[in-house]
């Protein structure tokens, strides 16, 4: 009988270069760079005197600390200028296909390669970034990796990695109106915590992941790293091969055919065992919003803060009591009742085209609340931008009272100008709430982008339905 596989031991087995027992040298197809995180790795290179083995598998542009308003004044202090700096020399020196903030392809790598194409179902990806579990919405092998880990991608194409252990999830249930991917990766972290899923390779599987369009998969494997996961996984099928069809660097004529014949064997073999499986039911789901310090303090929008009495461990206890005080609430209080002093619409998460026509769909002829001081809408890149311009989505959100900006990961980080004050409030379509996360002393509460929409309006967490 012939052997069964998951989905990730046939990319893995695909790309292991050496098994030398305790690690694999794995080879990687495309590497996605950064200015923050590519600097040291480039000096490396340089101080060894090594060449690039594939320059033409790199894609870099600068999303991290780059400016999202009035680019002209140059940025916004001497670090993010040296950065930028490096990135630029660095491309052009080792001949690298790079993106400047002037062209229409700049953004968020993570929004970025897929639009483009780059992201193909059976690679293996690399980028020093921690969400590059994205790309495995479409069954790419996709990790965030370390600067060292950069330098031995650029010298040799390949990565050294322990093979990582198998982990399917499989999300039941059809989503109620008005949830989306996001809630469902909230309430999956509140579930079973943000170390579920260390060490493995997440597969999420089941119907509520079949009938999620691509950005919607997207945003589901961009929060694996999140439990812990080295990378996400879905299946290709029907979905995944339109959103590529046609897309700038994805192939064409003949060879599109042989890649979608390729591709749809891209699936886990009827039988294939894993090495932990999951289920999680999202027929009941509500809106999530997190109201402390990890993705997994998360509540439906309807809840309170949870009691401390809530927690049988000391050790969550005392992480939940920490919570609390930074975010400058009360066990018991309802998640309604706190009020919002900015809105971010953005990042890798959340800043695709299907997310700003939500958020637009939600704020068309209102108006934000008076008591939010600045709310914020950051296409994921230029392409992004243009075709919500081109729909007519920057007027909507304008004239709602939204400061519409360019491509980057702006306010998600904190790393640019876009940054929370300390002790202010923020409804965020981001990926992490950490203690200063999106500034010093800055306040983060995770939704989806209706919710933030929505919550901008009513200066306080609220549904669409209600403002």
């Amino acid at each position: 009988m012939p052997q069964k596989h998951t989905l990730f031991e046939k990319i893995w087995s695909r790309h292991a270069a050496v098994d030398h027992g305790a690690s694999t040298l794995l080879y990687i197809d495309k590497h996605l760079v950064n200015e923050v995180t590519s600097p040291q790795a480039f000096d490396g290179l340089r101080g060894a005197g090594r060449a690039l083995w594939a320059p033409e598998s790199v894609i870099a542009t600068a999303d991290h600390n780059i400016p999202t308003a009035n680019r002209k004044a140059g940025m916004h202090d001497e670090i993010a200028a040296q950065q930028l700096h490096a990135l630029e020399k660095n491309c052009a020196e080792f001949s690298l296909s790079y993106f400047p903030l002037d062209d229409v392809r700049q953004g968020i790598l993570h929004v970025v390669a897929p639009e483009l194409g780059d992201t193909l179902p059976g690679t293996t990806i690399a980028c020093g970034d921690s969400h590059t579990t994205t790309h495995g919405a479409f069954a790419a092998l996709a990790f965030g990796v370390g600067t060292s880990d950069i330098e031995q991608v650029l010298a040799t194409q390949s990565i050294t990695l322990a093979k990582p252990r198998s982990m399917s999830v499989e999300i039941t249930g059809k989503l109620p109106p008005g949830v989306y991917a996001k809630d469902v990766a909230l309430g999956f972290l509140r579930e079973f915590g943000t170390d579920c899923a260390t060490g493995h390779v997440l597969e999420f599987t089941g119907e509520a992941v079949a009938a999620m369009s691509m950005e919607a998969r997207m945003t589901l494997c961009n929060m694996a790293t999140e439990a812990g996961a080295r990378a996400g996984l879905i299946t290709v099928d029907q979905v995944t091969i339109d959103y590529l069809r046609g897309r700038p660097h994805a192939p064409t004529g003949h060879d599109w055919d042989a890649a979608v014949e390729y591709w749809r064997t891209l699936r886990s073999d009827a039988g294939a065992v894993h090495d932990k499986a999951l289920r999680f039911d999202v027929g009941a789901l509500s809106p999530q919003v997190t109201w402390g310090t990890t993705p997994a303090m998360t509540v439906g929008i309807d809840d309170a803060v949870p009691s401390l009495d809530s927690y049988r461990d000391s050790d969550a206890r005392k992480a939940a009591q920490r919570a609390l005080e930074y975010m400058g609430i009360e066990a018991g209080t309802p998640m309604r009742a706190l009020a919002l002093d900015k809105i971010f619409i953005g990042s890798c998460t959340n800043a695709r085209i299907e997310d700003l026509r939500v958020a637009a769909q939600v704020v068309r002829g209102k108006r934000v609340a008076r008591s939010v001081r600045q709310a914020l809408v950051v296409p994921g890149s230029g392409s992004v931008k243009r075709q919500a311009e081109a729909e007519g989505l920057d007027r909507i959100f304008i004239d709602a009272g939204f400061e519409w900006r360019d491509a980057g990961c702006s306010m998600c980080l904190g790393m640019n100008n876009d940054a929370l004050a300390p002790g202010e409030r923020c409804a965020s379509t981001s990926n992490r709430n950490f203690e200063g996360r999106q500034g010093y002393g800055g306040r983060s509460h995770l939704v989806s982008p209706a919710l933030a929409a929505a919550s901008a309006v009513a200066g306080h967490f609220a549904l669409p339905g209600e403002i």
